[in-house]
């Protein structure tokens, strides 16, 4: 794979080595992710549709999805290192999916309540659960 040095490239569903990705994940903090090595190797097989974002060599953003691509797809993961957040890496990775998934009616994803984030998704046509009148339910699982 070849990336570009000086300007963002964007590759949809190519390898990615995950030491590079264990990279990106401990740069946002996600340590949820990284304290298992065993699942990093799992988690883009198991995805629907990943795009990945890259400067140079360095992975510096990645959206993953998860669903049947026919009716339901969730954003399981978004996230972009810290170094080069608001380049709007973040909302062309969420336009790529949307843009790849247009033919599907639900679109979710879960995040933190924050105005930042809000303001983020909104930005992009997302509406709360609660602005749609529905509610969210989760069952996490801390200990696995």
């Amino acid at each position: 794979m070849n990336h570009e040095n000086h300007t963002i490239a964007y590759y949809a569903n190519d390898p990615i080595d995950v030491s590079k990705l264990v990279a990106l994940y401990e740069s946002v903090g996600w340590v949820g992710y990284t304290e298992h090595p065993e699942k990093m190797e799992k988690i883009l097989a198991g995805s629907l549709t990943y795009f990945s974002a890259w400067k140079g060599d360095q992975l510096v953003g990645l959206i993953r999805t998860v669903g049947d691509d026919a009716s339901i797809l969730y954003i399981q993961d978004i996230l972009v290192h810290p170094d080069h957040q608001r380049l709007r890496i973040g909302s062309a990775l969420v336009n790529k999916v949307l843009d790849k998934h247009a033919h599907i009616r639900q679109i979710v994803l879960l995040t933190d309540d924050t105005e930042k984030t809000q303001a983020f998704y909104t930005s992009l046509g997302f509406q709360s659960s609660k602005a749609l009148h529905s509610v969210a339910f989760i069952k996490m699982s801390w200990e696995v």
